[in-house]
This record gives C-alpha cells, sequence and structure tokens, in this order.
C-alpha cells in the first residue's frame, strides 16, 4: 500500500488493532519554553559595574593569567553571595575580548543542564559538528571530552568562565573542569573549600574597604549626597557590594520623590531595611533570585538542605539572634545548643555554612566565627514568628552559660570582651520580655567581668547601651535595668568621670530605696557604691555616711565575715577622719587583714584588697613602718595576679611609693612612682584625674628630695 501526506498530513498503516493519539500544539512557543543557551560569548550574569572598585590585586593577578601566553590554569573567586564575584569576572571579561586577542566564554554553572547546554554551545562555536553535537547530547559520547577537545583545537586563545559554580560535584562528575594551555578557566563559586578545586588557585572576595564602598554609591547615584553620607550607608550596609548596587541603584531611580543618601540611611534603620535594599532590584535582571538581598543566601540553604544538612539553617537563624562581630566558636559546643540542632550535628551544620560562604571563621586571638550583618538581617527578616522567642531563648541561655554567674578579678579575657556586641545584638532582637530579662542578666554580669579585668570603657559602652535597649521593653523600675544604670555608674567613676557616675548612682539608689526598700542586696549595694564618686568629689562625710549604711547592713543580712561586709569596713579605713581611724585601727582585736585572712582565706580577692586599704589608712596615720610591710606585700601581690597594667596594680605601687617616701628612701620612692605615672597615663590617658594625681604625687616627691618641702 502506498500513502502520501501533505503539509501536516498523517498516513498510518497497521495490522490488527491500533489505538492512536496524537497531541497537536498550535501556536508560537510561549516566553518561558527556550531551554537553550542565548549565547556564551557575552555574560550572562549579574551586571557590570560602572567602575570595579578595589580589586586591584586581584584585577592584577587575573589580568596576568589572560596575558598574551598565559594559559593552563583554573582561578576560583570564592566567596559569599553578594560579595560581587561575577562583577570581578565581567570585568575580567571584558578586559581579555576588548582587545580582540583572547576569545571569551561564558557559562552558567547553577546546574547540570545549564552548564552541559553552555559548554556544548563552546564546543559548537570551537567548530564542533551537528553529528558531533547530536552524539553528545544522546549520550553516544562524553559531552565534557566534546567541548575540551573543542577548546585544545581552538586557533584563537580564550578565557572560559564558569559563573554560579555554587554545586562543584557537578563539574567533577561530568568531568567540565579542566585546564589547557590554550585558554584560562576563571569560576565563580559560593563554595570556599579547596576539596572542590583540586589543582586550581582559589582567591577570597569579601567586602569592600570603605573608601571604595563609597565610591560604589556615589557612582551608582551621583547626585545624592556626598562621598561620607555614601561611606556611612556603605558602614551600614555591610560594604556588601550586592547592597551597595541595590542602594545605588534604589537612589538613582527615584522620579516622583527623589531620595538623598541621608534619608535612605534614616530609613534603613529597624527591622524593614532588608526590603527597602531589594526595592533597588528593578534596573536589575529580572527572575534571578541572586539579585535580592531576601533570597540569595537561601539558594545556598537550599543546597544544603538537599545535601541533608538541614541543620545548617537552624543554625545560621541562631548565629543571626547575636551581631556580626566575631563569636567565639566555644558558644557552639555547649549542651545549650541542642535547644537548635543537635549538639552532635553542630560540627556538620558550620562546615556546611562554612562551604557555602555563608560565615566564616577568623582569628582574632581566639577562633571565631563571623557572620556578614546583612546576610544576618536577611535571615531575620525571613524568619517565622513562631521560632522567633525559642531561637532567641537558646541565644540568651548559651550566652547565660558562657559569662559567670560572679565574675572574678583579673587580667582582661578576650573571650568576654567579644561577647560584648552579641549580648547588645539579642537584647535589640528579643521581643519577648523573659528572654530580654535572661539576656539583661548575662549583659550585667558580663559588664562586671569587664569592670573586674579593668576594661572600663567597653563596661561603660555595654552598660549604658543595656539599659538604654532594655528600658522601654522592661520599663525604668525593673530591677535588672537599674542594676544596668549602676554598672553605667560605676564604670563612669573609673573613667574619671566623676560628676556623671555620682548623678546616675544617686538617681538608682533612690529608686532602689523606694521600689526594694533600705536592706534589699541592690540598695545597700548602691550605698557602698556611691562612696567612692562622693570621695573623689570632696564630699567624705556624706560618702561616709552612705558607706557607714551599707556596712552595717551588710553585716545584719550577711553576717560580719560576709566577704562584702569585710570589703564595705576595708574601704572605710581609707576615708575615715584620722581621729577615727586610730581608733577603728587600735581598737581592733586583729588587724583587718588578718581577721579577713581567718574568714576567707589568705589569698581572697577581698583579702588582698583589705590589706590594701590598711596599708592606705596606716599610711594616713603616718605609721610607715608598719604600712611598709602590707603595701609591698600588696604591691607584688597585684602585679602577679593581675599585671603590671591592671588599675589596682597603679593604686598598689603608687601607695607602696608614698610609704617610701615617708620612710626617707626618695630614690626607691621616685623611681616607683615615674613608673606607676606613665603605666597609668597610657592606660587612662593623660587627663584621667588618676593620671594627674600620680604626676603630682611624682612632683612632690622630687620636691621633696631636693629639700624643698
Amino acid at each position: 500500500m502506498d500513502g502520501r501526506a501533505d503539509s501536516s498530513g498523517r498516513v498510518y498503516q497497521a495490522s490488527g488493532d491500533q489505538h492512536i493519539v496524537e497531541h497537536h500544539h498550535h501556536g508560537d512557543v510561549g516566553p518561558g519554553a527556550w531551554a537553550g543557551t542565548e549565547s556564551v560569548r557575552q555574560p550572562t550574569g549579574g551586571r557590570a559595574p560602572l567602575v570595579l572598585r578595589d580589586r586591584i590585586e586581584l584585577m592584577q593577578t587575573l589580568q596576568a593569567a589572560v596575558a598574551p601566553g598565559a594559559g593552563n590554569q583554573v582561578y576560583v573567586l570564592h566567596g559569599m553571595g553578594g560579595c560581587g564575584k561575577t562583577a570581578v569576572a565581567r570585568t575580567l571579561f571584558e578586559l581579555a575580548t576588548t582587545d580582540g586577542k583572547r576569545i571569551g566564554f561564558w557559562v552558567n554553572a547553577a546546574d547540570r543542564t545549564s552548564l552541559r547546554s553552555g559548554m556544548l554551545a563552546v564546543a559548537a562555536d570551537r567548530g564542533a559538528t551537528e553529528g558531533q553535537l547530536n552524539a553528545a547530547r544522546n549520550g553516544l559520547r562524553a559531552p565534557a571530552d566534546l567541548a575540551w577537545e573543542q577548546l585544545a583545537d581552538s586557533e584563537s586563545p580564550w578565557l572560559l568562565v564558569l559563573d554560579n559554580a555554587d554545586a562543584p560535584e557537578i563539574l567533577q562528575d561530568g568531568g567540565w573542569l579542566r585546564a589547557n594551555p590554550r585558554g584560562t578557566v576563571l569560576v565563580t563559586t559560593r563554595r570556599a573549600a579547596a576539596q572542590w578545586w583540586p589543582r586550581a588557585e582559589l582567591h577570597h572576595v569579601g567586602v569592600l574597604p570603605r573608601e571604595a564602598a563609597a565610591q560604589v554609591l556615589c557612582d551608582l547615584a551621583p547626585e545624592t549626597g556626598t562621598l561620607e553620607e555614601a561611606a556611612e550607608i556603605a558602614d551600614r550596609l555591610g560594604r556588601l557590594p550586592l547592597a551597595l548596587t541595590l542602594a545605588g541603584g534604589f537612589l538613582a531611580h527615584q522620579v516622583i520623590d527623589p531620595w538623598s543618601m541621608e534619608k535612605y540611611g534614616e530609613h534603613l534603620e529597624g527591622q524593614g531595611r532588608v526590603d527597602l535594599i531589594d526595592q533597588g532590584a528593578g534596573a536589575l535582571v529580572q527572575g534571578d533570585d541572586r539579585h535580592l538581598i531576601t533570597r540569595t543566601w537561601q539558594l545556598s540553604l537550599d543546597a544544603l538542605a538537599a545535601q541533608g544538612v538541614q541543620e545548617s539553617a537552624s543554625l545560621l537563624r541562631l548565629l543571626a539572634c547575636y551581631g556580626s562581630d566575631p563569636l567565639p566558636l566555644t558558644l557552639l559546643n555547649t549542651p545549650e545548643v541542642n535547644r537548635v540542632v543537635p549538639q552532635a550535628r553542630a560540627e556538620i551544620a558550620l562546615r556546611g555554612l562554612l562551604d557555602q560562604s555563608l560565615t566564616a571563621v577568623v582569628d582574632v586571638g581566639m577562633r571565631c566565627v563571623q557572620t556578614h550583618a546583612v546576610l544576618l538581617a536577611s535571615v531575620r527578616a525571613g524568619m517565622p514568628r513562631e521560632r522567633v522567642g525559642p531561637l532567641t531563648s537558646a541565644a540568651a541561655r548559651i550566652l547565660n552559660v558562657a559569662v559567670p554567674a560572679i565574675p572574678e578579678r583579673g587580667p582582661r579575657d578576650l573571650r568576654m570582651s567579644l561577647l560584648a556586641p552579641h549580648v547588645l545584638a539579642l537584647l535589640d532582637h528579643a521581643s519577648d520580655v523573659s528572654v530580654v530579662a535572661e539576656a539583661l542578666d548575662v549583659a550585667v554580669r558580663l559588664t562586671c567581668a569587664l569592670h573586674r579585668s579593668g576594661d572600663y570603657l567597653s563596661a561603660w559602652e555595654l552598660a549604658s547601651a543595656a539599659a538604654a535597649i532594655t528600658e522601654p521593653k522592661l520599663g525604668p523600675e525593673h530591677h535588672l535595668v537599674l542594676s544596668a544604670h549602676a554598672r553605667t555608674g560605676r564604670a563612669l567613676f573609673r573613667l574619671g568621670r566623676f560628676e556623671e557616675s555620682e548623678a546616675i548612682l544617686r538617681r538608682v539608689l533612690t529608686e532602689r530605696e523606694r521600689l526594694l526598700g533600705l536592706d534589699h542586696p541592690d540598695t545597700l549595694d548602691s550605698y557602698f557604691g556611691i562612696n567612692h564618686a562622693l570621695q573623689q568629689l570632696g564630699r567624705t562625710s556624706e560618702g561616709l555616711t552612705w558607706l557607714q549604711r551599707a556596712t552595717d547592713g551588710r553585716e545584719r543580712a550577711l553576717g560580719k565575715g560576709h566577704p562584702l561586709t569585710l570589703r564595705s569596713r576595708a574601704i572605710r579605713l581609707e576615708y575615715l577622719p584620722i581621729a577615727e581611724l586610730a581608733v577603728e585601727v587600735d581598737g581592733a582585736a586583729m588587724p583587718l587583714p588578718q581577721e579577713c585572712a581567718l574568714h576567707l582565706g589568705p589569698d581572697h580577692v577581698v583579702t588582698r584588697a583589705a590589706r590594701l586599704s590598711y596599708a592606705v589608712g596606716l599610711y594616713r596615720l603616718g605609721r610607715f613602718e608598719q604600712a611598709v610591710g602590707y603595701a609591698s606585700r600588696v604591691a607584688q601581690e597585684y602585679e602577679n595576679h593581675y599585671g603590671p597594667d591592671y588599675a589596682l596594680t597603679h593604686a598598689a605601687q603608687s601607695l607602696y611609693a608614698l610609704v617610701l617616701g615617708g620612710l626617707g628612701d626618695m630614690a626607691s620612692a621616685i623611681e616607683l612612682m615615674a613608673v606607676t605615672a606613665e603605666r597609668r597615663e597610657l592606660a587612662l590617658g593623660a587627663e584621667h584625674p588618676y593620671t594627674i594625681g600620680t604626676y603630682e604625687h611624682l612632683a612632690n616627691l622630687r620636691a621633696k628630695a631636693a629639700g624643698h618641702p
């Protein structure tokens, strides 16, 4: 039988029963139907920067890689999403191809389909026949081999960019990543682990320096503000190139109501800043989540989930409860982490984040994990509301374990210093009252720890900021808010700002008396604390009145041998009028330092402090022979325990120098006082009252040694 058909006709020949079903589709192909590669001769990712700012050393290296005769090398640009890897690649692509000496190929390596079609398009460009391409498409020959055979036979040198290679296993499994003398390969990826890139040269691409970041904003929106205003916005955007590009795009495309950089900066406050940044994406390529702050990092988390590491997303949400400063890694190695991620999986979860460049391990004197501020803000913005409470609670518990319940005096502890910005960030993010209260308790204890380590400036900054954040959330009468204010006053005293210290401490004292009563431990602590500021302001009698109230109250509530009671009694020796001091010293059954040693032990911190106060009392009485033993011992003890730059070491050595001067050993006294004055100036500054006082003591000793009273 013969059959003929014209146009769309069909001829069927069958034997027996046949059922034929045909589907006919007519009309134009829809916009989403094309799955091929539009071009491999032009970059298809992101958009080219107006000017590539900074990246000078990196670009010098890459330009050398595409110089005449260069080749046979693979370069990998890795870093977090939005850091500008593709922008660097596009700039190099343009430099390599504009002079006509090198052919450029750009392949999207985000998934197997895009990579395969792109590389086959490269093979076609380099002369592969339709038969060869069909064989590769149909599995009759290895497509990677075909592509690299054609690249190897290329008459012209080339640059091959494999963009968005965030699944490097695709490159490895298919044999797509190779080196060849005829050209240079450049890969952009978020995957930082060197195991994925054997025999490649890795280059990290991070955020921009401040000046370069500010210039990016000015490049994009030159009429909207000054370079300094741009720098301030850049700081708040973490100097992340994607965020800068989006912000500049927003500013440049406002028509009805153009914004200045200053106005844009004002609107960056609060939880909505990530959405504001993404509003600048209108001028970018649509439909690509890589161009949105709120979505770009979700791609990495989705990839981790597909690999079975769902815990990485939970761990990142926990990190988002903290700040963008370095966070000690030891915090992630506590049982409290189980509230978010099983502790046994925390290591795997963190490795996943590191591999996807979502965070980084940094060494700032101890190993820490550090995550970009805009990334953390994006994660917080997308966090399910029902998860916020449990996550912030877990974050507070982790910090609670890390900060000592009763901080000890001692040299500066780097770990405590590193925790301060994270406590403040948690206080800022938390809304549940119980979580805020727990985190504020941590902040108060941490302030105390910083204070007792001699880091008074950090203690003041932490306490004052914690009080400002939590007072609107807990109320001005909350006992922990008052404690934060009290620690602020204590730190201001150590910074030599006595009037400010007294004003804050008096306000707290009044509130504590009203709310807690006269015998509450917090009220007694206020009585004790305000004395110090009043003494330095010359209001000795008033200060002693409060100090006596603290001493009597603590003795009634805690007992005569309690450390706080003994500390209050010791401090009185430094300020009692001379007649009363003589009675106090001579009428005691035993010297106060021995009494402290009996109750607390000879090496207790209060016993050491009592030796210092007792030596001060003896010096004030002119009993230099009795004082010198205590003064010498405590000066040596403080230096041994706390180091030569600790504030109490300075106080003890200054006293020892004065006692030596009282004994007539002027050379030793002057030498020790001069060293103490220099150390105090370095530690506290030349204008601090303690520094000025030490130099006055030094001048008096020198005058006395010269025979001038």
